[in-house]
């Protein structure tokens, strides 16, 4: 099973929530284009839930990596919410984790944007 993106308001937050792998093909690219979309649309402030993410391989992170950079660039923020064990090795392994802004409680990261 590839990844399930849905995505919700709360506030003027942008919650993608995220369920299944974001892998290599169609994972990756359902990912990308989602953040485009969102981004194009006008959406500045992004949170992306992993809580159901049970698998991202490196493409996966590729296209995390690539999503915040052109959401920094148009002026706007992404940031991570309820990472599980696995990915949260991953993106400390990487070095990654210093990069994102991480958060384990949703009421709290939607603050973090004001």
């Amino acid at each position: 099973m590839s990844v399930k993106l849905t995505t919700r308001q709360v506030g003027d937050v942008t919650v993608m929530d995220a369920a299944g792998r974001i892998t290599l093909g169609e994972g990756s690219s359902v990912f990308r284009d989602t953040i485009r979309d969102l981004t194009a649309n006008g959406n500045r402030k992004l949170l992306v839930n992993l809580a159901d993410v049970t698998y991202i391989d490196s493409s996966g992170i590729g296209e995390m990596v690539s999503g915040f950079t052109s959401v920094t660039n148009q002026g706007g923020q992404l940031k991570l919410l309820n990472l599980t064990k696995r990915v949260k090795d991953l993106l400390q392994i990487t070095k990654l984790y210093t990069v994102f802004e991480v958060f384990d409680d949703e009421a709290a990261a939607v603050r973090s944007f004001s």
